[in-house]
């Protein structure tokens, strides 16, 4: 039996996707084997700086901004926002850093990841990895050498990731993900669409009602539906 698909759509420099983060792995986890999950980019900061800027400009500003995301990561224990995020490090776009996953999704493809748990897929740990960089520990994950790094940590040649960037091939996924998520009507980040487009759950939602869709897209698949116990 086919499996559904769960399309996950995100900007990395969303800190609602950064708070997300967890919810999407315990997804994988509790179902894994029985479920897709197709990770994809939507674009929320093309124009960071300018976007945050123009947004906080009568809010204070950046020191506001980092201000709003220190206290949710009081509220979010499981995330960490570096004091500098956005007040010293504000990378230009959020574009060239989606381009650069797609293609570590890409190298993973070519390396078996489909027959991997999606947590231990390679684009799932370095989409992962850029997100805690950027936000818990302030590097500007727009910046070539800084997603260089970032590659050699994870254990990836950055030459292999840069060779997808300028073949044209990782900008040639990354427009697949924004007309995909076009196609399904999705309005921003993070956004999980499921059966067909027709259960779509935007923003900063709890697991509980993640989880209570996906039990109702496996009776959409004619699969009995997993215990509420």
């Amino acid at each position: 039996m086919t499996r559904p698909t769960i399309n996950y759509f995100s900007d990395v420099l969303c800190i609602w996707s950064y708070i997300s983060q967890i919810r999407l792995e315990q997804l994988a986890r509790e179902y894994e084997g029985r479920v897709e999950i197709n990770e994809q980019f939507v674009s929320v900061f093309p124009d960071a700086r300018t976007k945050t800027a123009a947004t906080w400009k009568d809010k204070g500003g950046y020191e506001a901004m980092n201000k709003l995301f220190q206290r949710l990561s009081k509220k979010y224990d499981h995330i960490s926002v570096h004091p500098d995020v956005w007040t010293v490090t504000q990378p230009y776009t959020s574009t060239v850093i989606h381009q650069t996953l797609k293609a570590f999704q890409a190298a993973g493809q070519e390396d078996g990841d489909a027959d991997l748990p999606y947590i231990e897929t390679l684009g799932a740990r370095a989409i992962k990895r850029f997100r805690d960089a950027f936000f818990a520990e302030a590097r500007d994950i727009s910046n070539w050498s800084v997603q260089a790094e970032l590659a050699e940590e994870i254990g990836v040649d950055p030459a292999r990731i840069e060779a997808k960037r300028r073949s044209g091939e990782a900008a040639a996924l990354l427009d697949a993900d924004l007309k995909h998520a076009d196609s399904l009507g999705v309005k921003g980040s993070p956004t999980f669409v499921m059966n067909e487009g027709r259960q779509v759950l935007y923003g900063n939602v709890g697991y509980k009602l993640i989880q209570a869709n996906v039990e109702e897209l496996f009776r959409e698949h004619g699969e009995e539906a997993a215990s509420w116990c």
